[in-house]
């Protein structure tokens, strides 16, 4: 892909997480569906954080784009060195874990993961963008940028150190 349509896929792709996380944000507004994520479970689940951090992740490459445009080219260093790691050891790791975990679980249990009471809470297409959709999109970048990958021990010390957070 070009440049430029590679800036507006980013762009698209940032406006669809930025939208999700919006619309995710207005369910709770409604009677019944705060008593089910009450007590902060927004941050409980780790496909909420996803969301986020996918979000993050696309504002960070839609800037490095961007700037990227504007600079006639020139390499922001910072902005994309840190727009790789962010990619290689947190967005694309826990979208594949978010999405194999959920089907996996889903196929084995449906109770175990999403009862069917949530059918009625959240819509279908609500929890396919979550939990379907990510992973195309996250093997898309893989294919349309080429990443530069830390070292194992800086990779897999930051995974862990975002595990522990979470399990905190």
């Amino acid at each position: 892909m070009t440049k430029t349509s590679t800036c507006i896929y980013h762009f698209l792709v940032l406006s669809w997480y930025t939208f999700l996380n919006y619309y995710i944000s207005q369910e709770g507004k409604d009677e019944v569906k705060p008593k089910i994520l009450a007590n902060g479970a927004r941050w409980k689940y780790m496909t909420l954080l996803n969301l986020l951090l996918q979000t993050i992740f696309y504002g960070v490459t839609c800037l490095d784009d961007v700037l990227k445009r504007t600079k006639g080219g020139k390499d922001i260093k910072f902005l994309t060195a840190f727009r790789d790691l962010l990619f290689t050891t947190l967005a694309f790791p826990v979208s594949t874990f978010v999405f194999l975990a959920f089907w996996i679980l889903f196929l084995y249990n449906r109770d175990l993961i999403y009862p069917k009471v949530l059918d009625t809470v959240i819509p279908v297409w609500l929890n396919h963008a979550m939990h379907t959709f990510i992973f195309p999109i996250t093997l898309a970048e893989v294919v349309l940028r080429p990443h530069s990958y830390p070292s194992k021990k800086t990779g897999l010390t930051l995974l862990a150190a975002a595990s522990i957070a979470y399990i905190s």
